[in-house]
């Protein structure tokens, strides 16, 4: 939540606001993009051991929003997806390992050319 860290009342913080823009889930450009980790946001390295937190859904769940279960769902889904996704870039990566492997000894002389000259 923002409550609290705006005042709203002078110009530059309203058009802050108006330019906030919240989803449930991931958005539909964003979720075909790969997902990145940034670690110093980690949970495990933000707080302290012991402490208490929270889920902004499990929180808002329990104050009455009822979209919950649809946003599961959906997640659920997502994940299908992309394991199916995983699952079949692997064994493109194998078969690719694979075929670079049988055409080793055809390809030697043209990688020595590429070699000398800078590729």
């Amino acid at each position: 939540t923002f409550r609290g860290m705006f005042h709203k009342k002078t110009p530059r913080e309203k058009a802050a606001i108006g330019r906030l823009s919240t989803f449930e889930g991931i958005p539909h450009p964003y979720d075909k993009m790969k997902r990145k980790v940034i670690p110093a946001a980690l949970r495990v390295v933000r707080l302290k051991p012991g402490r208490n937190f929270c889920k902004l859904g499990d929180l808002a769940n329990n104050v009455g929003w009822k979209h919950k279960e649809l946003v599961d769902r959906l997640e659920d889904k997502r994940r299908a997806k992309s394991e199916a996704f995983f699952q079949k870039k692997k064994a493109a990566a194998a078969l690719k390992a694979k075929a670079e492997e049988a055409a080793a000894g055809e390809l030697a002389k043209v990688n020595e050319t590429l070699a000398a000259a800078g590729y």
